[in-house]
């Protein structure tokens, strides 16, 4: 068991020294399994951003010591679709509270019945945000969704793609936005591990490393039960373009 964890770690080790990171309304690495047929997940997720930018850029307002809440309802139509849906908002250290905007996901995962060796899902996200709060104001997001748990050990990887269709960066293409998880079981309930979110620039034709984003989380999930979902941490950013000293958590609860 140690193995497969040294093999996570040094996957983390790999895209952090070779990879815009996600915004910080939903800091999440995706399992491949989708909400059950006729289930309905919410989730709250709520960020605050302990060091960010302390100016308005282009236009987009600061994100030093603001709180980012962003609502999740997902809703399982079969055993292997479902469409999760956002409503992005900010809360500024002045008090100031602002519906950012919100989006639309559906995401179809393999059949159980196919017993591939990994879980496989193709998650697809698009929606807007105002332009005060992200140089995007519509965009589309990619993600590929591989995971696999050997006994305690469970690993997750993101190799994600985003498009700007409207604002900033519309005309440079694809973005290359890898998301990475590696967690470990310590007991039933509780689950330890890291998490590293990065954006290196346009597909194939990479930012130099300066311009790129990268940050790791230390990060735990709690187990309690089948219809409750529990993660946290806090991650710091390993470029000087994004921001760091963030602390998350998702709360989520299952309905029928």
């Amino acid at each position: 068991m140690i193995k497969p964890l040294l093999t996570a770690i040094i996957f983390i080790l790999f895209f952090i020294s070779t990879s815009q990171a996600q915004d910080n309304y939903e800091i999440q690495v995706y399992g491949s399994s989708t909400v059950e047929k006729g289930q309905t997940m919410v989730e709250l997720h709520s960020n605050f951003t302990f060091d960010g930018s302390k100016t308005t850029v282009n236009g987009v307002l600061p994100t030093n010591h603001v709180f980012h809440e962003t609502i999740e309802i997902t809703h399982g139509w079969t055993s292997c679709f479902e469409t999760g849906f956002y409503i992005f908002n900010s809360v500024g250290n002045d008090g100031r509270t602002a519906y950012v905007g919100s989006h639309l996901r559906p995401r179809v995962a393999a059949p159980e019945s196919w017993h591939w060796p990994v879980g496989v899902s193709l998650s697809t996200e698009f929606g807007f945000q105002k332009a005060a709060f992200a140089g995007s104001t519509f965009d589309l997001e990619i993600r590929p969704i591989v995971d696999k748990k050997w006994n305690k050990l469970y690993v997750s990887f993101n190799p994600t793609l985003g498009k700007s269709f409207a604002g900033e960066d519309s005309d440079i293409g694809f973005v290359f936005e890898p998301n990475l998880k590696a967690s470990y079981d310590v007991s039933n309930v509780v689950a330890l591990g890291f998490e590293y979110y990065g954006a290196t620039g346009r597909f194939f034709h990479y930012s130099p490393i300066q311009q790129q984003e990268h940050a790791v989380y230390l990060a735990t999930d709690l187990n309690f039960g089948e219809n409750w979902e529990f993660n946290a941490g806090y991650g710091v950013g390993l470029t000087q373009s994004g921001d760091s000293g963030i602390i998350k958590i998702i709360l989520g609860r299952r309905f029928k």
